[in-house]
């Protein structure tokens, strides 16, 4: 036996290493890995819940009460800027407030914590091989879990405030889910951009103030600012968490449009978010 034959005995195996092209993977074997790889990023989640002590007492709490004081805050803010006036109660301001806030610090979660994920799971993604794209989705996970406690809340806010009751609530869920996509998208750009340019994470708080003020949680979807009347139907927002609130709190069915909105800007920003993110991430080893 020659020397030959004995190293290829002993490697049986041999790996070669090129540099990756950015370019979609084979769409198919994809997901079906990231399906069976669903375990893992529950996993990854369930220890991001724990690290957190969201599954404690007094984490669940604080998970409640931050948004819960910050509506009370933007309540009291509003009312003495408004002289007390608008034709809805004031327990009606307030639920709306809560109903919106809340939902809207679940996407800002989501969105936030799924733009750090590619980048904070760095050390993760060089040594074990699976879809990168569980990292923003567990991240997403994440936020669900710790959304889940605010609507406890809510309904005993409903309650006590005394708002109306209606079958058309059980249709607040459809809005819910756009906005899950529409989430997972935009934390799945902003995961990618990441990558490339360190300080994403660093203006997005701010973008999401702006985006804060800019969408029906302050004011009513039909009350829009004057000013923004003629562009405000652009922000993916204001149909997701309008069509949510006129659901929820008040129990009434958004216009056509507002339905129409939802569904275009989910499936846009989940479509152009995936698509993206599975497109970089093959060289996001390299430059981490």
């Amino acid at each position: 036996m020659n020397a030959t034959s004995v190293d290829e005995e002993f490697n049986p195996s041999v790996h070669v290493y090129e540099p990756h092209k950015v370019g979609l993977p084979p769409l198919r074997p994809y997901f079906k890995a990231l399906w069976e790889r669903r375990e893992f990023a529950a996993e990854m989640s369930r220890t991001g819940i724990r690290a957190a002590n969201t599954n404690t007492f007094f984490g669940q709490v604080w998970l409640v009460l931050n948004p819960l004081l910050l509506a009370a805050v933007y309540y009291l803010l509003v009312d003495i800027i408004a002289g007390g006036a608008g034709k809805d109660g004031a327990g009606a301001r307030f639920a709306h407030m809560c109903g919106g806030l809340f939902v809207f610090y679940y996407f800002s979660s989501a969105m936030l914590s799924g733009a750090a994920s590619v980048v904070g799971g760095g050390k993760l993604l060089m040594n074990m091989s699976f879809p990168r794209m569980l990292l923003p989705l567990a991240a997403l996970r994440t936020a669900f879990f710790r959304f889940l406690p605010t609507m406890v809340v809510y309904l005993g806010i409903h309650l006590v405030t005394r708002q109306k009751w209606h079958w058309v609530m059980l249709l607040a869920p459809v809005f819910l889910i756009c906005l899950t996509v529409f989430a997972a998208g935009m934390g799945m750009i902003f995961g990618a951009l990441q990558v490339y340019f360190r300080d994403t994470t660093s203006f997005l708080p701010y973008f999401v103030r702006i985006w804060l003020y800019l969408s029906p949680v302050l004011w009513y979807a039909d009350q829009a600012p004057a000013k923004f009347k003629g562009f405000i139907q652009y922000n993916p927002l204001y149909s997701l968490i309008g069509g949510w609130t006129d659901l929820l709190v008040r129990g009434d069915v958004p216009e056509l449009k507002m339905w129409i909105g939802a569904v275009f800007f989910a499936v846009l920003a989940g479509v152009v978010g995936s698509l993206f993110f599975m497109s970089r991430e093959r060289e996001f080893v390299v430059r981490l």
